[in-house]
């Protein structure tokens, strides 16, 4: 059985750190995210670089997919409780699809920092 890639998630679950979201933030790197809880829509607007959006159940399981949303884009998903962001092309890393869990790719969150 082929081992997943790691993923390792920052949780925003409060009003303002989802209203922050990435804004702000050093760009994603390669095996990071971040969760929005809960949120079925999000937008770019202010970033200068695409992210990859993924709309996830309240079950972790994937509804779907945004590739490279581009800044000053919007996307949402009816249904979606969760969003995770991830840098542009992560969920092709990743191997992502819609259906599948993301609960084997993911890492352990460090202390004080729960995802």
């Amino acid at each position: 059985m082929r081992a997943h890639p790691s993923l390792t998630l920052r949780r925003a679950d409060r009003f303002f750190s989802r209203l922050r979201g990435l804004l702000f933030a050093p760009p994603l790197a390669p095996g990071e995210g971040l969760l929005l809880v809960p949120c079925a829509s999000v937008h770019t607007a202010f970033m200068t670089c695409p992210i990859d959006v993924v709309f996830l159940d309240r079950a972790g399981l994937i509804r779907k997919i945004v590739p490279r949303l581009a800044p000053w884009r919007a996307a949402a998903c009816a249904g979606a409780h969760q969003t995770l962001e991830l840098a542009a092309g992560e969920a092709a890393r990743l191997g992502l699809m819609p259906g599948a869990s993301l609960a084997p790719y993911l890492n352990p969150a460090p202390k004080g920092n729960p995802a």
